[in-house]
């Protein structure tokens, strides 16, 4: 899987990317999410395309904000864009809905989007409702990892972490964080080779009852282990509160199906997502049979063909790089 197109909408508006300076015609600060782009703008540095959109666009009024490629030449570093936007988290009040980085293949790759600590955004924007990073583990020289820490965030509704490879430790302190609003955590774990090292033990406090009061939604997908990770859901004591689950885009086969089929009942569920998966043909037609008729929406698209590696299968994921 590769990103082809940049997000249309976020938390609701239409996506607007911010034109180069001189064309002043834009919509109003609160009917769009905003994008800021530098080579869109023209090959701007960032630091003058944020002062290019904080004096041009009202800030009081911003409600969503989208990020997507913060050099201008040559890849950078994000941390000094990231400070800049922290630095000015004060005049965005209105803020409910943060991206970032929407950047296709073309643009870069996504095991190549070295992201940093993302805990100062979520401490920065206290009614942020929706915050979304795509990116993974691997950091340059003089860089951080990918990372985030214990944070207690009464507001957030929506997180989403994108990667090709999602850092164990990240997996952990989501299920550590207090967010007791938060009802659709959407976790890409990726691989290992890109620094994906999380564990369905690692995913324990997520999948407890109690943990997220809110939660009717769970999105644990792009992961090696998907077999693993569907034997610890299946009997976890949160799929009582799910209304929608994902464990697509992984590799998700028989074993996984067997345990979803014999964990808890799942058929409150108004929809199971297990799209990009390596089940059997007779797997997949039982899934269906026992969600279909208790008018679950299941999506088993995207049916893949293992490999063969000397004499091992090869499953692989949707997105890695």
């Amino acid at each position: 899987m590769t990103f082809a197109d940049h997000f249309e909408t976020i938390h609701g508006p239409p996506v607007f990317t911010l034109p180069e300076p001189g064309e002043e015609a834009h919509p109003a600060a609160d009917g769009v999410a905003w994008r800021l782009d530098c080579l869109e703008a023209g090959e701007l540095p960032f630091a003058e395309l944020w002062r290019g959109f904080t004096d041009r666009v009202p800030s009081t009024g911003v409600r969503a904000l989208v990020l997507g490629p913060w050099w201008d030449g040559e890849y950078t570093e994000l941390r000094p864009a990231l400070e800049l936007i922290l630095a000015d988290a004060g005049p965005f009040p209105a803020l409910r809905a943060l991206f970032r980085a929407d950047v296709t293949g073309e643009e870069c790759e996504v095991s190549w989007l070295q992201l940093t600590d993302v805990t100062p955004v979520l401490e920065a924007f206290l009614l942020l409702e929706e915050f979304g990073v795509r990116g993974d583990d691997s950091p340059g020289v003089g860089e951080e990892p990918l990372s985030l820490g214990p944070v207690r965030h009464d507001a957030l509704r929506v997180l989403r972490f994108e990667s090709g490879g999602l850092p164990g430790q990240v997996v952990r302190a989501v299920g550590a964080c207090e967010r007791p609003a938060l009802g659709h955590p959407e976790l890409w774990l990726g691989v290992s080779r890109y620094g994906g090292d999380a564990s369905a033990a690692g995913l324990a406090p997520v999948l407890s009852a109690g943990r997220f009061p809110a939660l009717p939604h769970l999105g644990l997908q792009d992961g090696a282990l998907q077999d693993e990770l569907a034997a610890a859901v299946a009997p976890a004591p949160v799929v009582a509160q799910l209304e929608s689950l994902s464990l697509s885009m992984g590799t998700l086969a028989d074993v996984g199906a067997e345990a979803l089929l014999g964990g808890r009942p799942l058929t409150q569920l108004k929809r199971l997502d297990l799209h990009h998966h390596f089940l059997s043909d007779a797997r997949a037609d039982r899934l269906r049979t026992a969600f279909g008729s208790a008018g679950s929406e299941v999506d088993l698209s995207e049916q893949q063909t293992p490999r063969r590696r000397r004499d091992e299968e090869w499953r692989h994921v949707a997105v890695s790089e």
